[in-house]
């Protein structure tokens, strides 16, 4: 077995020591640090995303593979700081203002993390000139917003106005998700995509992030 294949069988296995320790010894292997990252941590993550998809695995193993992969991460890291981190595109994320439930948008940001996005996580109680202002200055290509209860989705429809008004919608897309929320629900407050769960929102953004590039 390849060390990049064992890389990722161990990322998938939730094993955090293992996959760190393998991580340094193919940097010593003279393996580039981004084909350590696209084939192994990002490939590994990528296998735990369909599984998830398919209910072959649940919750738990996600967040123990995340954790192996951030120990993956902590090896690289160090070895992209010149030439900055490789990522396919920048998310702002965070549970809208009035909210304060953060679970799904949390497995959202551990999902997009592990495809190779930069998560820029804005946590909960999130207000929509925020996410704009934070988007704007990082450069981002996409605001993920998530909502529980239906008494704060008003402010993804607030959110998107504000960005459609100060003249952003063609260069930030917009994804909204959350238990009560619905593609109907983003269709009618003008979002750019709805994720139905976390994989699902990992391919909306990528789709996203595609379209303004």
């Amino acid at each position: 077995m390849d060390i990049l294949t064992e890389i990722s069988e161990r990322l998938q296995q939730g094993d955090d020591e293992r996959v760190s320790e393998l991580t340094a010894k193919a940097v010593e292997q003279k393996v580039s640090p981004k084909r350590i990252l696209d084939e192994g941590l990002i490939g590994g993550m990528n296998v735990i995303g369909e599984k998830y998809k398919a209910h072959e695995i649940f919750l738990p193993q996600v967040l123990l593979a995340a954790k192996a992969m951030y120990a993956g991460m902590d090896v690289l890291r160090p070895l992209f700081v010149k030439e900055g981190m490789p990522n396919i595109g920048k998310v702002v994320i965070g549970s809208v203002q009035g909210d304060l439930h953060d679970i799904g948008k949390n497995l959202v940001g551990i999902m997009l993390k592990g495809a190779g996005f930069e998560v820029i996580d804005l946590g909960n109680d999130v207000a929509p000139e925020r996410f704009i202002r934070t988007a704007e200055r990082e450069g981002a290509n996409v605001i993920g917003m998530s909502a529980l209860l239906t008494t704060t989705m008003p402010v993804m429809k607030r959110t998107v106005e504000l960005l459609k008004g100060e003249g952003l919608a063609g260069k930030i897309g917009i994804i909204i998700g959350g238990a009560p929320v619905s593609e109907e629900f983003a269709q009618q407050i003008g979002a750019d995509a709805y994720g139905y769960d976390s994989t699902n929102a990992v391919e909306s953004v990528k789709r996203l992030v595609r379209a303004k590039t």
